[in-house]
């Protein structure tokens, strides 16, 4: 019946050229194929036909046509490629220079395309739902300097464009210039994105497999190319206090890139990203990406040792005469070479430096050389610093350990007490719910409209103040300042309590030193040694939670990085040679 009462109706439609109408409860023209509804309506000419003039009808044809609205064609590698440039673009507002984003990791990026052949390859794999249309791209797999510009044909913006340009003027009709496929044909229930299925099922040999805590590393890998100063936890940190996205950076997509079914398990995040998790992803996409010798990291680099250790000591409110120590250590040990430094993916014998724990390890290896930390020799050194400063009052106070124990205790049990109250109150849902396929879509908005409400009574009943504005993020965590009388500032402080002159030089009352561990693991253990607190002192293990609360590290994972330096620091007592001990030279300078 609805045939015939359209088959004068013989225009094609505007949006899929089918000629297939059929009429809406309103009378107006619909397309069956993509049920698109024209302003044309079918002419009345009978209306004692019509029982009631005032009929109130739902229009069938539109009712249809959200059941297909599922946005743009879009893959995986696109999702994560809008990750990317939104943290390129967090990291620019900290003040990282422009070319991070414009030249670095837009490469990195680029390279890893290619790498996982998802474009600028010759054969790139997308989907097998149906036999992809391959448009050749005249790239060089080798010189990755030559390939052509990155996106200039992908529905999101280059990391070249500038914010506001790349997220208007970006076209729903554009995909990858590499395939050419139309929605109908490709999408599916099961996700949103058309390739969100076979992505998550893909897991062939040589395929490095691309998530949210890659792009992590990504960032990680363009910084220590740049030689910025933020270092690894310094970028984990920035993600923890929410300067640099990383949970639910999918309610940023735009709004045509829907995402649901498996996008969900591809793109949610429920954990913080831990240091020992990113580190090891950055190895894997450094050697993945077959990345050449990174910029050579020179003593005039943020990221060398020296330079490390006089910030990680000002952090902690420690005297500033440590840091000639620090500097003695890192020579000796050779851990301040260019060639150790230096991150070479491609290497044999790659090194992979951990440069903020190593500076961090340093400066724990000098306290032990100047404190012993024994739960003895320190409180004892404390005890003639205190008389000393009791009765030379106006001459520059000796280090007092106990004192500078009690400071940061209390100032690390308050900053500890906040970020773990700033972490149980994290709200881990996203302000855009998620569904598992379309059908749930109304479902779930309507749970979530809920809930938002009852948060929005529950605050008004608790009369709850506003939110903090959020802080500009920083390098240091701790301020220590000589003009806050409140709490102690240890910068200018003397360590000539704990070192005496011999002949020129300086040398340490403390004679003595015990190894941090005895044995290393064998080989085929992924640890270096076992840590076990009830094995070592007090004063050491506050020591060790301190600096692993600042780096956002496991102690263990720290204690082992002490147990590396001390190995290159005392190889007599590891190998059991009997060779003149390097402590007398170390306690020397």
């Amino acid at each position: 019946m609805e045939l015939e009462e359209t088959k004068e109706f013989k225009e094609r439609c505007t949006q899929c050229a089918a000629v297939s109408w059929g009429l809406t409860d309103e009378g107006r023209y619909y397309c069956t194929s993509c049920h698109n509804v024209t302003d044309r309506s079918k002419e009345v000419i009978d209306t004692g036909a019509i029982p009631n003039t005032k009929i109130q009808a739902i229009n069938r044809g539109l009712k249809r046509k959200k059941n297909l609205e599922k946005g743009w064609d879009w893959y995986v590698c696109e999702g994560f490629q809008y990750i990317l440039y939104q943290q390129a673009e967090a990291l620019s507002s900290l003040g990282v220079g422009p070319e991070l984003k414009n030249e670095v990791l837009h490469n990195f990026w680029k390279r890893y395309l290619q790498k996982s052949k998802q474009a600028y390859c010759k054969n790139p794999i997308y989907t097998t739902l149906r036999k992809a249309k391959v448009l050749e791209a005249n790239v060089s797999r080798s010189d990755w300097e030559s390939e052509p510009e990155l996106l200039s044909d992908f529905t999101l913006p280059s990391f070249v464009e500038s914010g506001a340009e790349s997220q208007t003027d970006v076209s729903p009709q554009k995909s990858f210039s590499i395939i050419k496929a139309s929605h109908s044909e490709i999408a599916s229930l099961c996700s949103g994105s058309l390739d969100g299925v076979e992505y998550s099922r893909r897991k062939e040999k040589g395929f490095l497999k691309m998530t949210v805590p890659k792009t992590l590393a990504f960032c990680y890998l363009s910084l220590l190319w740049q030689r910025e100063t933020i270092t690894l936890s310094d970028l984990l940190r920035f993600v923890e206090e929410d300067h640099i996205p990383y949970i639910n950076t999918f309610q940023h997509f735009p709004e045509e890139m829907k995402l649901y079914g498996r996008d969900k398990e591809i793109f949610t995040i429920e954990s913080w990203p831990e240091y020992e998790d990113i580190f090891k992803k950055t190895i894997e996409v450094a050697t993945f990406l077959d990345l050449p010798r990174f910029p050579d990291i020179t003593e005039d680099c943020y990221l060398h040792p020296n330079i490390l250790c006089m910030k990680y000591l000002m952090e902690v409110n420690l005297p500033d005469e440590m840091h000639n120590l620090t500097c003695h250590v890192v020579k000796i040990t050779g851990i301040g070479d260019v060639d150790f430094l230096t991150f070479d993916p491609i290497a044999k014998m790659a090194k992979t430096v951990k440069y903020d724990v190593q500076a961090v390890a340093i400066i724990i290896v000098v306290l032990k050389l100047l404190f012993l930390l024994d739960d003895n020799l320190e409180w004892s050194l404390s005890n003639l610093a205190e008389k000393h400063n009791k009765k030379n009052k106006e001459e520059k106070p000796w280090f007092d350990f106990r004192r500078w124990y009690k400071v940061m205790k209390k100032s690390i049990d308050e900053k500890k007490q906040k970020w773990e109250e700033a972490r149980a109150k994290y709200i881990w849902k996203s302000e855009k719910p998620l569904y598992h396929s379309s059908i749930d879509k109304s479902v779930v908005y309507k749970k979530r409209e809920i809930v938002v409400n009852l948060q929005k009574q529950f605050s008004t009943l608790a009369d709850s103040t506003p939110a903090v504005e959020k802080k500009s993020p920083s390098s240091f965590q701790f301020n220590w300042t000589e003009e806050n009388d409140d709490i102690t500032c240890f910068h200018g402080h003397s360590l000539q309590g704990i070192l005496q002159k011999k002949g020129l030089s300086l040398m340490t009352k403390n004679s003595l030193y015990w190894l941090s561990t005895q044995k290393f693991c064998k080989s085929y253990c992924r640890h270096v040694t076992v840590y076990e607190e009830s094995n070592y002192s007090q004063s050491y293990q506050f020591v060790l939670n301190l600096f692993s609360f600042l780096l956002r590290i496991k102690a263990s994972f720290l204690h082992q990085e002490v147990s590396l330096i001390e190995k290159r620091l005392f190889k007599g007592k590891y190998s059991k040679a009997k060779k003149p001990s390097r402590s007398k030279k170390l306690r020397s300078y």
